[in-house]
């Protein structure tokens, strides 16, 4: 981490030093009560747990905690370190840990609040069970089941009843229920594509819990659900936790899908404009390592007649309109392609409200 910050609280918006990343605080705490209230209002008792691997961010997980969610959701131990360092309650970490190192600083944490993790091989319920009885601590353990991703998961129905027995007999570790998330899911494109492959997810999670039933094993715990197809997760009446990430902040990606989003973007590259040498273009300072591209360029906010059309390693190549309005040392806003990825690129988000600077927030990049 660098520990020269590109602000500091109280300093103009204009004062931040770029490129830098900031965070929209109105936007950010309207996704966060929006989706909260949704949720809560839901007959089911589904509850949600927000993905910290989207901001990496302790205060903002703190706001969401504080607006109703069950427990954070974490995508490695690092990411579940910084959130219980920073006093969060409860972590699930929707992946999986194969090495011994990583399972015993996981199993640490469970003295300083409940932790969950997934498996989908016999291997790692070994390294888990073993690193959880060498700290005389319990893991809850979630089984993951791919459910259309083809990344991670053991196949749906009997291989996860297997592994479940497996886990149930492990002294240290506790089945809790199955991960079933379809990320790949969130960004098609059309409302009737994604209904269909989580339509086929939900089923596949119900199959395999109700055999997890007939074996004596209940499976409290259905988690899955991601910004772009919650509403249908909700709707399947089988999924029970709800992990959303994207929302808080969202990105130029999601801005893609068909339907219109009840979120606004929240997060922004702030860039300056550095170079100007021509009437159709310019240049600013946000290029490759301050955002991740791959899932496209990003989007100018607020600039008519700016586009963003390359990115190298420190320029962002912008292409103006005869009417744009773009000088040198001007300020302008980019809307990430992929929110996560370009979080973990820095060490700082700077929270801002209207035009001044309220709070800056380190984030949790680690490995």
């Amino acid at each position: 981490m660098t520990m020269r910050r590109p602000a500091e609280p109280g300093m103009s918006v204009s004062e931040i030093e770029t490129p830098a990343l900031i965070v929209d605080l109105a936007a950010l705490e309207t996704n966060i009560a929006m989706l909260a209230r949704r949720v809560a209002g839901n007959p089911n008792g589904v509850t949600l747990t927000p993905h910290a691997k989207a901001h990496k961010c302790v205060e903002i997980a703190k706001l969401q905690m504080a607006a109703g969610a069950s427990r954070m959701c974490c995508q490695n131990v690092a990411e579940a370190e910084a959130m219980v360092d920073g006093g969060i309650p409860g972590v699930l970490v929707s992946n999986e840990i194969a090495s011994r190192a990583k399972a015993d600083r996981l199993a640490a944490l469970v003295r300083r609040a409940k932790i969950a993790v997934c498996v989908d091989h016999p291997a790692q319920v070994d390294v888990l069970a073993a690193a959880a009885q060498a700290q005389g601590v319990t893991l809850d353990i979630l089984i993951e089941i791919d459910v259309g991703m083809g990344r991670c998961g053991v196949a749906p129905g009997e291989d996860a009843v297997t592994l479940a027995r497996a886990i149930a007999a492990r002294p240290g570790l506790r089945f809790s229920g199955l991960q079933a998330y379809h990320g790949a899911a969130q960004h098609l494109r059309k409302p009737a594509e994604r209904a269909a492959a989580i339509e086929h997810a939900a089923n596949l999670a119900r199959d395999t819990a109700a055999l997890l039933r007939d074996a004596g094993l209940p499976c409290e715990t259905i988690a899955g659900a991601g910004t772009g197809t919650y509403e249908n997760e909700l709707a399947s009446g089988i999924y029970t936790e709800l992990q959303c990430g994207s929302y808080a902040f969202m990105d130029a990606d999601y801005g893609r899908n068909e339907t219109a989003t009840p979120f606004a973007n929240a997060l922004f590259v702030l860039a300056s404009v550095i170079s100007a040498a021509a009437p159709d273009r310019a240049v600013c300072d946000a290029g490759l390592k301050a955002m991740s591209l791959e899932s496209g360029l990003p989007v100018v906010s607020g600039a008519d007649g700016v586009t963003y059309i390359k990115a190298t390693d420190e320029h962002g190549q912008l292409s103006l309109t005869a009417d744009a309005k773009v000088k040198l040392g001007d300020r302008i806003r980019l809307i990430p392609g992929h929110c996560d990825p370009t979080v973990n690129l820095h060490d700082w988000l700077v929270a801002v409200r209207g035009g001044e600077v309220e709070a800056v927030w380190a984030t949790a990049r680690g490995w």
